[in-house]
């Protein structure tokens, strides 16, 4: 009988953990994923916040931490990263760039952000997030069901089988108080351009501020039928 590949093993971790621990709390499911997984997984950040790197740090001071450098940031986001950095001086971070400078992506394709923005972020994120989580055997997100209809069903645990790996989504089930109250209540790092009105914070070229009321992912590729980046299916 031919012995489970890795690959096998993981996705009946990620299944079996999927009914065990639907209910769980952040905490416990980064303390599971630190139990199960040892050194060999991630944090994904998109340096909105810190409170996905606050949470993980408790259970691994020197945890990774994904930042996708898409080379197309606000200065704000870059400026959180950095703060990140000091705040957490045991945190790592992994800073997975695309295979081309943004000068040369434009010098061949133009600006795809504006003329083909799948592509672009095919290119500068799902490419190089990819490349990057194929050294690991977990990666948590801050993905929250509330963000958008797309997400209203994700599980704390799933299997990523377009990755290959297991998806940890610890606050998957926190409202935007709870997400709130968790900022104030721990003073945690916040980009400054939330507080300028941007909720939903991607990069510069592809981001707007949402009109008052409006759904607060409404201002990522403000006027086209793209709602997600294709990080997340």
């Amino acid at each position: 009988m031919t012995a489970p590949t890795r690959a096998e093993e993981l996705k009946v971790i990620a299944e079996a953990a999927s009914v065990e621990l639907a209910d769980a709390t952040a905490e416990e499911a980064l303390a599971w994923t630190a139990r199960t997984f040892g050194e060999s997984w991630i944090v994904a950040s998109n340096m909105q916040d810190a409170v996905l790197i606050d949470l993980a740090v408790k259970v691994k001071p020197d945890i990774d931490v994904l930042f996708l450098e898409t080379g197309y940031h606000f200065a704000e986001t870059i400026g959180t990263r950095d703060a990140v950095d000091l705040v957490y001086p045991d945190v790592h971070i992994v800073n997975a760039a695309a295979e081309q400078s943004v000068a040369d992506q434009e010098r061949e394709f133009g600006l795809l952000n504006r003329t083909d923005p799948s592509r672009c972020c095919n290119l500068r994120k799902v490419v190089p997030l990819q490349r990057t989580l194929k050294n690991y055997d977990a990666w948590v997100t801050g993905v929250r069901r509330v963000d958008a209809p797309t997400r209203a069903n994700t599980p704390i645990v799933q299997w990523d089988d377009r990755n290959g790996l297991v998806k940890v989504n610890p606050i998957a089930p926190w409202s935007d108080d709870e997400f709130n109250a968790y900022i104030a209540e721990h003073g945690i790092l916040e980009n400054p351009l939330v507080q300028a009105g941007y909720p939903s914070i991607g990069c510069a070229p592809c981001t707007a501020k949402p009109l008052p009321g409006a759904d607060p992912r409404s201002g990522r590729w403000a006027g086209q039928a793209k709602t997600e980046c294709g990080l997340h299916g």
